[in-house]
């Protein structure tokens, strides 16, 4: 299953409205007995390759019968937005979503009741262009448009915003919010790629990016990594209290399947690479890869790191009201014994 996002969605307004009217369906007693069905979405991009591992080599199937569920079907969908997303989990169409830390904080924020399962990945992304004029974040004017996940939501625009006040001081994070268009990566990239499309820029993620800087027509205005000034976690998987606790035995093996899987990205990186390359078909040779997952920066690991820069900047400009004292707070306990951040 592929859904992409529409442009036209109030995110923010969205995720106040359905994470208040689901508060108290997720405060609920967890059910007792565990069915053999686990629905996982994610989006597209490398920060994802674990997943697509795990679907591949059908690690939780493998690990959650190790542990005697012997017949758990996993249901896979691609969901391009990460707004789509937290809607899909607060309506409970899945069960488990693989995004952007940022969308888990969000709904964390408005409910309490959902919260981190894992981190997944992070890896330097940049912000891409075919306006010659931009050198930097400061050059942006107000007819060119600049592609995200998410509107104001996702990480890319979370990153805009902490670029934004290191350009022009605290408070500034939103100057380029009207310039936001909602596009998955893929689409962004054809977008990008295309001279006569209004959207002429993509903060984006490999290998999209990396693809897209083959063109003469394009180059990159920031990374990420520059701006956060060293690697991060981006992505996450997360759920509700209710599913988590009600799911020990399908939990246990989805954490034991990404460690694999992440184990596999960093050791056997060539294998990784074919593995993802053969499931999506994006125009990138496997060593052009293997290259992109090695590069100084790249984090694949169900460990997060530095997940706090993103919940304290959303606390600060006023996206999460409380301000959670450690990444724990945001965490279910599976992962507290791990030295996260």
């Amino acid at each position: 299953m592929h859904i992409n996002g529409g442009s036209d969605m109030s995110t923010l307004l969205r995720f106040a409205a359905l994470a208040g009217l689901a508060f108290a369906a997720f405060a609920a007693p967890a059910i007792a007995a565990e069915s053999n069905e686990f629905r996982v979405a994610r989006q597209p991009g490398l920060v994802y390759i674990q997943a697509i591992i795990m679907e591949e080599k059908k690690l939780i199937e493998k690990h959650a019968a190790a542990l005697g569920m012997k017949d758990v079907k996993v249901q896979w969908a691609i969901i391009t937005s990460g707004g789509v997303m937290t809607e899909a989990i607060i309506s409970n169409s899945i069960d488990i979503a693989i995004t952007g830390v940022s969308n888990m904080l969000l709904a964390w924020g408005k409910t309490g009741n959902i919260k981190m399962v894992t981190g997944v990945a992070g890896v330097p992304f940049k912000l891409l262009t075919r306006n010659a004029k931009v050198k930097s974040i400061k050059d942006f004017g107000p007819d060119d448009r600049i592609a995200v996940p998410t509107i104001r939501a996702s990480m890319q625009a979370m990153m805009m915003g902490i670029a934004l006040e290191q350009a022009y001081g605290i408070g500034h994070h939103g100057r380029l919010d009207s310039n936001q268009v909602q596009l998955g990566h893929p689409d962004a990239m054809q977008a990008l790629l295309s001279p006569q499309h209004e959207v002429n820029s993509h903060f984006s993620i490999p290998p999209f990016q990396d693809i897209a800087l083959k063109s003469p027509l394009v180059h990159h205005v920031l990374t990420s990594t520059d701006v956060l000034g060293g690697p991060a976690s981006i992505t996450n998987a997360w759920g509700t209290q209710r599913f988590v606790e009600a799911n020990p035995i399908k939990m246990k093996a989805f954490i034991a399947a990404l460690d694999e899987a992440s184990d596999m990205v960093m050791h056997d990186t060539r294998l990784a690479a074919e593995i993802y390359l053969a499931i999506t078909k994006e125009k990138i040779t496997v060593d052009e890869l293997v290259a992109v997952i090695k590069q100084p920066g790249a984090i694949f690991s169900s460990t997060p790191q530095r997940s706090m820069l993103w919940a304290e900047y959303m606390h600060r400009i006023g996206l999460i009201k409380q301000k959670p004292a450690s990444w724990k707070d945001y965490t279910f306990p599976l992962i507290h014994d791990r030295n996260g951040s």
